[in-house]
């Protein structure tokens, strides 16, 4: 059974299978700005961008203006897999580790690469903070030295889990409809709607998580 109910999130359950193409639908929805009137779903992007880029900026620093870019194609890359999941029949990519992963660990090795190059002598400062005593302090580089790690572990597997999770949630009261009365399909259906607004809202914060997560890891560095 959970074999099952787990292979509506594998991408290989036919025989040609399209699923991770559907990552590549988020480019239909960003719009197109060779119109001369904009839009008000133009202008709904150009705020929300405009309140990512200040948002990121305060936590990257005046000195790396264009980084802000980055975080902001990767908030929209997530969310749009993230909203695409909650469609019938399209699979959902941010659900794997896979793609989270990948997301993840390229963003990690880059920042830890420069801060390493580049400033060596406060990445090893970080590893000790300020005011640990002489005893622990061997102790506090081996606990540094591992929180920084697992970091993109713990970023792909956050936003994975939290994206499995609901869509299980979502499969299991579905799969009971078939032998449920009348009755009881109707507090089903208000259920999976109640379920599926919090599957909209997750899906917006856990973007939002990753991103401002990676810009946090990546101010340490600068």
């Amino acid at each position: 059974m959970m074999a099952n109910l787990f292979s509506s999130f594998d991408p290989s359950t036919q025989v040609f299978s399209m699923n991770w193409l559907s990552s590549l639908l988020v480019l239909f929805f960003f719009p197109c700005l060779y119109w001369l009137i904009p839009s008000r779903y133009i202008m709904f992007w150009i705020n929300l961008y405009k309140i990512l880029h200040n948002e990121f900026k305060i936590l990257i620093g005046p000195s790396n203006k264009g980084m802000t870019m980055i975080f902001i194609s990767l908030f929209f890359f997530i969310l749009m897999n993230n909203f695409l999941g909650l469609f019938p029949y399209i699979f959902t990519a941010t659900s794997h580790m896979a793609l989270t992963l990948s997301l993840a660990l390229p963003l990690w090795l880059s920042f830890m690469l420069f801060g390493w190059i580049n400033h060596s002598f406060y990445m090893f400062a970080h590893l000790v903070p300020q005011g640990t005593p002489s005893v622990l302090m061997p102790f506090m580089v081996c606990i540094e030295t591992i929180s920084n790690v697992i970091r993109p572990g713990t970023l792909a597997i956050r936003l994975s889990a939290n994206m499995i999770a609901g869509h299980l949630l979502m499969t299991l009261l579905g799969n009971t409809g078939s032998s449920m009365s009348l009755l009881m399909i109707n507090g089903l259906i208000i259920i999976q709607i109640a379920l599926l607004t919090l599957e909209s809202a997750v899906a917006i914060i856990q973007s939002y998580v990753f991103s401002i997560l990676s810009t946090l890891y990546s101010s340490e560095v600068n």
